[in-house]
């Protein structure tokens, strides 16, 4: 029986998976219970503790999982699919199902061999299917977040240490630089790749690359006060790391260069006590080494480059200081230089709202807009070829994705979240003329 199959035959079953009580009712009933010796009026009846909420699906293996937590060693593992399909325009009509399993260990060095703040980190991915955007609509920004390199991998080999209580964090090692820099996690809410959870403007145009593509790298992490990080590091560009041959070959492949981040992060009201509406900034500016094409021209270019602006905000709470249910605001704006970079701007923004209806506190409701920009060298390339007479403004300037999903998270394990995307100019970056695509779908997360 497949992944998907089990899953769906333990919710027809009616096994542990298990629609969560609304908070209230739960508090209410943990309230009430009393010791089975307590009678039912007595004014002293002392309140069992809450159990602790499953975390997982397969629970704690009969207390193994936290006995290997308290001697150091941390397992998890998660499962993504995504079944889409294309109801109207793009290249054709039908869907797709893909799927991302991904599991690893985290050894906490200090409980193991006594070197206090270091920990080691190894995960391996799995991806499986064809994505809707390749194989029906046609577009660039892909619809499912899960899809692309259906094959297994080595993902993440590193150490990491805190130094000086953490205020300085250090990771050397095999993993994907995007892990640490130039992504906003409130992108997650929504399935499409451009808004979970960087935009591709950076790992498009440079050798930048995100999970669960890794490359060598060193990522330095310091922390100049609780609400205000600075991000920079050095990675390898190694365009052969990609190739499916070396899946599981991190020394392959050759270096054509480095690639030189740094990034500053202002994040209010998210430290303890804090009565600020939380939210996430960031700014960064990376540079590449490696010689690539010039864009629209004979020639190559001695480096790439390129910058960002992300951010989140709360703008509305609902609750006291520590409630999580509200609304947010998202953007990102990237730039990139037309003589090197495929999309030379990108501009998102999006609302979130996390505890939509009563009762249901974990659930988010979002909706997002991305709009990728070709560059203008490549779009005159092309009308030039093809002898348009209007040349390079006859083409579409660029695609643009409208989202929205809603994310019904029925305990801490399980999400399911319906999901609406409508593609405009899926062609513009292949040069064609593709119909506007409507895709509907379904997201599917589960920690094991």
């Amino acid at each position: 029986m497949s992944l998907r199959a089990l899953i769906f035959a333990t919710l027809a079953a009616g096994g542990p998976l298990v629609v969560a009580r609304p908070a209230q009712a739960q508090q209410a009933a943990d309230a009430s219970r009393v010791h089975p010796g307590a009678t039912q009026g007595a004014s002293t009846a002392t309140p069992l503790p809450a159990p602790h909420p499953r975390e997982t699906l397969s629970g704690d293996w009969g207390g193994l999982r936290t006995h290997l937590k308290d001697a150091g060693i941390s397992v998890r593992a998660d499962y993504v699919s995504e079944t889409f399909s294309a109801v109207d325009g793009g290249q054709r009509r039908g869907g797709t199902y893909v799927q991302q399993v991904r599991a690893g260990v985290d050894l906490d060095m200090g409980k193991i061999a006594g070197l206090a703040g270091g920990v080691v980190h190894l995960t391996v991915n799995d991806r499986r299917g064809d994505g809707i955007s390749a194989v029906n609509v046609g577009n660039r920004l892909p619809i499912q977040e899960a899809a692309g390199g259906p094959y297994t991998r080595l993902s993440e080999l590193t150490w990491e240490q805190n130094v000086d209580g953490g205020k300085l964090n250090l990771r050397v090692g095999f993993f994907a630089m995007g892990n640490d820099l130039g992504g906003l996690a409130i992108g997650c809410n929504l399935v499409n790749a451009a808004f979970c959870a960087h935009p591709l403007s950076e790992s498009g145009n440079t050798g930048w690359y995100n999970y669960p593509n890794a490359r060598w790298g060193l990522a330095v992490r310091y922390k100049l006060r609780p609400d205000l990080i600075l991000r920079t590091g050095v990675y390898q560009v190694n365009p052969d790391l990609g190739l499916e041959r070396n899946a599981f070959r991190p020394f392959a492949g050759h270096t054509t260069g480095l690639l030189l981040p740094v990034e500053l992060e202002y994040d209010p009201g998210t430290t303890p006590g804090s009565q600020v509406l939380p939210g996430h900034y960031k700014i960064g500016f990376y540079s590449d080494t490696a010689n690539a094409p010039r864009q629209g021209s004979s020639g190559r270019v001695g480096g790439r480059y390129g910058g960002y602006i992300l951010g989140d905000q709360m703008i509305l709470r609902d609750g006291g200081a520590s409630s999580t249910r509200g609304l947010s605001v998202f953007g990102h704006f990237t730039a990139n230089p037309e003589q090197s970079a495929q999309i030379t701007r990108w501009y998102a923004a999006g609302l979130l709202k996390t505890g939509t209806f009563k009762g249901r506190d974990a659930d988010t409701l979002a909706i997002g807009v991305i709009h990728a920009q070709v560059n203008e060298r490549l779009r005159a390339l092309h009308a030039e070829a093809q002898g348009l007479i209007d040349g390079y403004t006859a083409l579409p300037e660029g695609e643009t994705a409208i989202e929205m999903a809603y994310g019904l998270q029925l305990n801490r394990w399980l999400n399911i979240r319906p999901d609406v995307q409508y593609i405009a100019d899926p062609g513009a970056f292949s040069n064609r003329k593709v119909d506007d695509a409507l895709a509907l779908g379904v997201q599917v997360k589960v920690q094991f």
